[in-house]
């Protein structure tokens, strides 16, 4: 579960996130993509080069998601974006970025979790890292790092999108058995792969340093809840303190390859330089990292070609400047991130025009599944310019768990197939006109329970206004909805509004604002893409309220059974029951200079927005 900010993008990572090998693959290697484009930017190319030490690199972030805040959990009422998160203090297992792994094994802080037989028992390895200050880094301070989650969450449940009360990290106790091993102990036993996937978000900090509650103050014992709350308020006040983010000293404790250097309160942007005393597997070659933000994909596009920029994204729009960027010395590489999938979200507790009736029942969610043009949408220039994916699941791209109908999805586009669905089921179809109930009921042949004679189907869809294939795939949906008598009314709204106030786990008040939202990508853990916390019933980031009992047991298996083989099953049952409509996957187009080298997984990653750049290196 990528986390990228605070409590919706948090799902976008780590931020996100993710996040999504779909039955489509037809799909994984770029499938879907026109056959001229996907020549330009399908190939990731090899690391190239003589590495020289120094320089500086310019990274373009993404549109509208520049950062407010440092500390690694921001608040919910901050809705706030971390500066370069994981670079600076690293979770403490490093997230892959790839879909057949969930961890990037090299550049983690500990070795492989070992497990009692009974699962309830963890005991962690911690590596050889040290603090920028030179301390090592120890068990203690994973412990001090979750007892500061603890805390947060103690605050408000809403200050971490992924946590969903009774689980992870309730229940479960860390200790420090030695200074380098550290043990959890788990009330409830866990998926193994899914606990890997949460400790990829436990983001590791200086114990001996932040464990104050004033500036000079004295070092508090936060094993005692009520030391824990006062750390985690006092740091989370430092951290709203942006004018100060480079020269507090707090943040100048650094496990991660970088340190703060500057950072601009008015734009967002910020630069990191290399910590000297970073002791992971690859020390920075480059002297500094810029981070600069950007308010829309035409002003990184302008940046790309005045040659200002190192690093960064191409919309999908200006995929025809993609041989002028090439020529410019350019590398252009795109494909689908890992563990992503792009939907739009029902909500299933909207009753203005009973909406929430209709959309209770299993044939129309099916019916306006059947109204998605994936291929279409892909095609089009208008919408996706070729740089897509078929994806009609939750288990993203490259994901070893794939659902069990293969490449044959349950409800592929076919009109005449939805209209029949419609009127198989008491409604008289009545295109570009009012489709209306002619049979309620709730037996065969009857449009439903609390569905009245004459009830139409309508809508609002509130689409978010950035990036630009979202407005047009809603106008193209509303569209295909119209021709079959079905009023889909379009708002658009600012992203960040939408983060903040479309969801009925954090803005029950705001139920009957939306019907359906269109919000982008969300993203799950690459290599397990559990979608515990999102589907469940109970789930903290369910924002539609879906609720279905089979989906409830299969989640609780892919999290809590020893079996991973299960999450195929859970990704099976959800496609089926489509508790959101599947949309194509876009891909992420990532370019960077060619002077400019690494690793090629590292600029894989940048299709989940995971960075890596102590890996990279200037050339000849």
């Amino acid at each position: 579960m990528t986390q990228r900010s605070g409590r919706r993008r948090g799902r976008l990572t780590v931020a996100l996130a993710a996040s999504v090998a779909v039955f489509a693959a037809a799909c994984a290697g770029g499938a879907g993509a026109t056959k001229d484009n996907a020549r330009e930017y399908d190939t990731l190319p090899k690391q190239a080069g003589s590495p020289k030490n120094g320089g500086t690199a310019t990274v373009a972030l993404t549109p509208g998601l520049s950062p407010n805040f440092i500390y690694p959990y921001p608040p919910a009422s901050a809705n706030g974006t971390v500066i370069g998160r994981g670079l600076m203090w690293r979770s403490l297992y490093r997230p892959s970025g790839e879909g057949d792994k969930i961890v990037d094994a090299g550049s983690s802080l500990a070795e492989a979790p070992a497990y009692s037989p009974d699962r309830k028992t963890v005991t962690i390895k911690m590596k050889d890292y040290t603090w920028s200050n030179g301390a090592p880094v120890t068990a203690e301070d994973v412990v001090f790092s979750l007892a500061l989650l603890k805390a947060a969450l103690a605050d408000s449940p809403a200050n971490w999108s992924f946590y969903t009360p009774g689980q992870f990290p309730d229940g479960v106790t860390a200790e420090a058995a030695a200074p380098d091993t550290l043990t959890l102990k788990l009330e409830t036993a866990y998926n193994p792969s899914y606990l890997l996937s949460m400790l990829t978000l436990l983001y590791v900090m200086p114990s001996k340093e932040w464990n104050i509650a004033r500036t000079g103050g004295p070092h508090l014992d936060y094993t005692k809840p009520k030391n824990a709350t006062a750390i985690y308020k006092y740091l989370t006040k430092e951290s709203g303190s942006q004018s100060t983010f480079a020269s507090n000293p707090l943040w100048q404790v650094v496990n991660g390859p970088y340190r703060l250097k500057a950072f601009d309160p008015t734009t967002g942007s910020f630069s990191l330089v290399a910590n000297k005393s970073y002791s992971g597997p690859v020390k920075s070659r480059l002297d500094q990292i810029d981070f600069k933000a950007f308010t829309s994909a035409a002003a990184v596009l302008n940046q790309f070609k005045a040659g200002n920029l190192t690093v960064g994204t191409l919309d999908s729009g200006f995929i025809t400047q993609i041989k002028a960027l090439k020529a410019k010395g350019y590398n252009v590489y795109g494909a689908p991130a890992p563990a992503r999938f792009d939907s739009l979200t029902i909500n299933f507790k909207n009753t203005v025009d009973n909406f929430d009736k209709v959309i209770a029942q299993a044939y129309a969610r099916q019916a306006l599944q059947r109204l998605i043009d994936q291929q279409g949408y892909i095609a089009s220039r208008g919408i996706y310019n070729g740089a897509g994916s078929l994806n009609y699941t939750t288990a993203g791209s490259g994901s070893p768990y794939p659902p069990e109908f293969g490449d044959d999805p349950p409800y592929p586009h076919d009109p005449a197939a939805a209209e029949k669905l419609l009127t198989d089921n008491g409604w008289k179809v009545v295109p570009d006109g009012s489709t209306t109930c002619a049979r309620p009921g709730t037996g065969t042949g009857e449009c439903g329970a609390g569905i009245p004679r004459g009830q139409t189907i309508g809508f609002t869809l509130a689409s978010a206004n950035t990036p630009a294939y979202v407005g047009a795939r809603d106008v193209a949906f509303a569209s295909a909805a119209k021709k079959l008598g079905i009023k889909v009314k379009i708002v658009t709204k600012a992203l960040n509004y939408m983060y903040s106030n479309y969801g009925n786990t954090f803005a029950p008040a705001k139920k009957n604002e939306w019907a359906m939202q269109d919000n982008g990508s969300l993203y799950l853990a690459a290599g397990y893409p559990s979608s515990n916390t999102v589907f469940n019933t109970e789930g903290s980031f369910n924002l539609g309220s879906y609720r279905n009992a089979e989906a409830d047991k299969l989640i609780d298996a892919s999290t809590f059974g020893a079996d991973a083989k299960v999450l195929s099953a859970e990704v099976t049952s959800l496609a089926k029951d489509l508790p959101v409509l599947f949309l194509p996957t876009p891909h992420t187009l990532v370019v960077w200079k060619d002077s400019l080298s690494g690793p090629p997984s590292s600029f894989n990653a940048l299709l989940s927005f995971l960075y890596s750049p102590e890996q990279w290196y200037f050339h000849g």
